[in-house]
């Protein structure tokens, strides 16, 4: 299992399901036996078992297999598990005689050590095997994997509404423990590795471990509702194969963000800890500068200073009395003076999109020699031509949400949806910036051609402020001389984090924007002194 210890600052690799077939085949030809490479899959899903799990699973496992690899996998967890002493069973798609290559090998092991398998068709099947499934503790979903490229029908349709089925009342009885774990080999059965769509339908499991790579479509928002905890095991695939893989992107990991996070001297002041203004708020909208500036101060910045209106002035100085405040210099004024000795700027939350508050927009991000976040509507102010910052001098930071980044492209929202990697991609590519794209599966891209996707945050972050909390996290984080990309990346992973945290205590809705910023020492705090462990993201291992 890859400890994210051993994962490079950079992420784990995310590649398609092509690519990950293609390194194990590779592999194979090698030298290494395709039975060694299944035997290692199933003993890093059994480790998963024997661990986080294990109290379940002395409730009883149940595998259900399918007849191709995915299977084969699936019978060495049941062989490994009832050896270690657990109670097992396996059930089969399909006829046993159907079952070839390494997948029947490992199936005779399992018969061959004294285990049965139970066989599921048109006539003996589902309603047996739900029934079985809600007194199992660990379901092991080993049905279908990357090869799977049809709608699935028939027999195998109704085995995974019978995991459903026997999975549902954890979601009724609130956690009552009563309903089995489901725990998916390498992908939910049904579901697409590359785009995260199912078949037609697909298993929703707890957790996910994945197998010789992070498959890209584990990490797209379509797959949010089917993939659970991710958890990713090292297979052991050759060098020269994975040497001849691009990833698409990188998986954030804990180890990543821990390595980006910036030091903190004991001899340090707020002086040395950076300065921040945040150049934001309008009439009604005072509430986003109050936010970005709170998160500023949250995410380590020594000083504050929020630029705003003159006539919210005073209102966003009782809404943040740790931070300092300014009125926008007069049209025409330069900016110089209030950005004199200061380390980094927030452009947008709640600026409006007047003229002025446009003008004041263009002028920042085009011309200051400072690194700049642009959110909200800074962003706005650049819609179509954000050709326009390539020649800013300085790191520009934008953040935008998939609606504010089909006005900068130019293009529709579902558009932006449909290819969130490359829309992120080609934004930076345009701008010249490092580009946030924001939303389930954050994309974080460099104008080079380095993306990471985000593996924290979930659905409580869907409210007013959270976007405005991240603008100044990341303004915090480049003011304390973290390089744009790894601000960024550090700062969602942060961000995410904390309403993993949040969400822990509260459910998945009901957030406060503001609570959301004074969990981010704690989310930092816990990012520190966490040890290490096997998760692709963190929202059981820092919660």
């Amino acid at each position: 299992m890859t400890s994210l210890d051993e994962a490079t600052p950079a992420g784990l690799p995310v590649v398609t399901t092509a690519q990950a077939r293609a390194a194990d085949r590779r592999t194979i030809e090698l030298g290494t036996p395709g039975l060694e490479l299944m035997e290692r899959a199933g003993r890093g899903i059994a480790a998963e078992i024997l661990g986080p799990l294990r109290a379940r699973a002395a409730r009883g496992v149940v595998v259900v297999a399918g007849r191709g690899n995915n299977g084969g996998d699936g019978f060495v967890v049941a062989r490994l598990l009832a050896a270690a002493g657990f109670r097992v069973e396996a059930w089969l798609l399909g006829p046993r005689e159907r079952v070839t290559g390494d997948a029947r090998a490992n199936l005779d092991r399992w018969l061959a050590s004294g285990g049965r398998v139970e066989e599921l068709g048109e006539a003996q099947g589902p309603a047996a095997l739900a029934a079985r499934l809600r007194s199992a503790g660990v379901v092991v979903d080993a049905v279908f994997g990357t090869g799977l490229n049809a709608e699935i029908r028939g027999p195998a349709a109704r085995v995974i509404e019978a995991i459903a089925l026997a999975r549902r009342p954890s979601r009724e009885m609130a956690g009552s423990g009563s309903s089995p774990v489901v725990l998916s080999v390498d992908l939910p059965s049904g579901l697409d590795g590359d785009t995260g769509e199912p078949w037609g339908t697909a298993v929703s499991a707890d957790v996910t471990v994945t197998l010789g790579g992070t498959k890209l479509g584990l990490l797209l928002p379509a797959a949010r509702a089917h993939v659970g905890r991710l958890v990713e095991v090292d297979i052991g695939l050759a060098p020269e194969a994975l040497a001849a893989i691009e990833p698409l992107a990188r998986a954030a990991t804990l180890e990543m963000a821990r390595a980006l996070l910036p030091a903190r001297p004991v001899s340090g002041h707020k002086g040395s800890h950076g300065h921040v203004v945040v150049v934001a708020g309008s009439d009604g909208k005072a509430g986003a500068a109050a936010l970005a500036g709170r998160a500023a101060i949250r995410g380590g910045s020594g000083l504050v200073t929020i630029a705003t209106p003159a006539a919210v002035r005073d209102l966003v100085a009782g809404l943040l009395p740790e931070a300092m405040t300014e009125a926008w210099p007069a049209a025409g004024v330069d900016f110089g003076p209030l950005l004199d000795g200061r380390d980094a700027v927030v452009c947008g939350p709640g600026l409006g999109r007047e003229a002025a508050a446009a003008s004041v927009a263009r002028r920042l991000a085009s011309a200051v020699a400072l690194p700049l976040v642009l959110d909200a509507d800074g962003l706005n102010a650049f819609a179509g031509e954000p050709e326009a910052l390539r020649s800013a001098p300085a790191a520009r930071v934008l953040t935008p949400h998939p609606g504010e980044m089909a006005r900068l492209a130019g293009v529709s929202v579902a558009d932006v949806q449909a290819d969130r990697l490359g829309a992120a991609r080609a934004m930076a590519g345009r701008s010249g910036a490092v580009v946030v794209l924001k939303g389930a599966g954050t994309v974080v891209a460099h104008p080079d051609g380095r993306a990471c996707v985000n593996t924290t945050g979930g659905a409580v972050l869907g409210t007013g402020g959270t976007g405005d909390v991240l603008a100044g996290l990341v303004g915090a984080l480049l003011a304390q001389g973290v390089e744009a990309f790894s601000a960024a990346r550090l700062g969602v992973f942060l961000h995410g984090l904390a309403g993993d945290r949040v969400a822990g205590r509260i459910g998945d809705a009901g957030l406060l924007a503001s609570e959301l910023a004074d969990e981010i020492p704690l989310a930092r705090r816990a990012l520190l002194a966490h040890s290490g462990g096997e998760r692709c993201g963190a929202r059981e291992a820092l919660l």
